[in-house]
């Protein structure tokens, strides 16, 4: 009898977690940082392959190599190298999830300084 009253309230305990849980959940899903607004002129500063790869992550929102590589066509490995340059460059956020790193675009509160142009980086 003991041990049946001990099981119930770690049960009760858990489920009040589990509602904490989802009303804390709830009150983050609505919450979405308004996307950085990118001008025509500096978008089409990125090379083609690049501009691609970034208005697909733009009009998904959130998404990883895989998602980008079967609306583009292009292998996975392609497309990964393009996001991580589009990252390094400050044009996209990286956030990983367990084994999988999901690319977003940069929020208007944390935004690092991007370079111009992609190609007087190079030179």
């Amino acid at each position: 009898m003991v041990r049946r009253s001990v099981l119930d309230k770690i049960f009760k305990e858990m489920m009040h977690i589990r509602y904490r849980l989802d009303d804390l959940e709830k009150s983050f899903s609505g919450w979405n940082p308004r996307p950085l607004e990118v001008s025509d002129t500096e978008l089409l500063s990125l090379p083609d392959h690049l501009r691609r790869t970034y208005m697909i992550v733009a009009d998904r929102g959130e998404c990883e190599a895989t998602v980008v590589s079967n609306l583009t066509g292009r292998c996975r490995a392609v497309e990964s190298n393009y996001l991580n340059q589009l990252a390094r460059m400050g044009w996209l956020n990286k956030r990983r999830i367990s084994k999988t790193i999901n690319f977003r675009l940069l929020c208007e509160e944390a935004t690092p300084v991007r370079a111009k142009s992609f190609r007087k980086d190079r030179a």
